[in-house]
């Protein structure tokens, strides 16, 4: 069985987000989607909330090789602990890729049989993060086409 574990802070899960997801589910047969403490961040959404808008988003798309969980600890050990082929990076731009690639590279010192795979984002979500979609909500924009349904009015609580 083919699995993977897709990681990020996820705050708020966007629409490229959930692209990823929906390419990588097609791809391995069980995607865990893991929510990961990111220290240089201050997330808007707790680990909690954030697991909650990503199992809504994965129930409305329809995927059943889906789980969502949070790990603190390092990525590898998580993946290792799911008996994890793969670790699924998505890239929107050539400048994701220098820090994408430095991590691939520590992750297989770390755990040589685990591959990094790396998807091109959707061109029509290349600009979309989650820090340009908070941004947008602080300035009261529209957030459909940005985000999934269930996660507009969350934002908009918050900010």
């Amino acid at each position: 069985m083919k699995t993977a574990v897709y990681p990020g802070s996820f705050d708020p899960i966007t629409l490229g987000h959930l692209n990823i997801i929906e390419r990588s589910a097609a791809v391995f047969d069980k995607l865990y989607v893991c929510v990961m403490i990111n220290s240089d961040k201050k997330p808007m959404f707790t680990r909690e909330e954030r697991m909650d808008m990503i199992r809504d988003a994965v129930e409305a798309a329809g995927l059943k090789n889906v789980e969502v969980e949070t790990a603190g600890g390092l990525l590898v050990e998580y993946a290792k602990s799911k008996n994890a082929n793969a670790i699924v990076r998505g890239l929107r731009a050539v400048s994701d890729f220098d820090w994408e690639f430095q991590m691939a590279l520590a992750n297989k010192c770390i755990a040589p049989d685990i591959e990094t795979v790396f998807l091109a984002s959707s061109e029509k979500f290349t600009y979309l993060s989650s820090t340009i979609v908070k941004e947008m909500a602080r300035y009261g924009a529209d957030l459909q086409g940005f985000v999934p349904a269930n996660v507009i009015d969350k934002i908009m609580q918050k900010v």
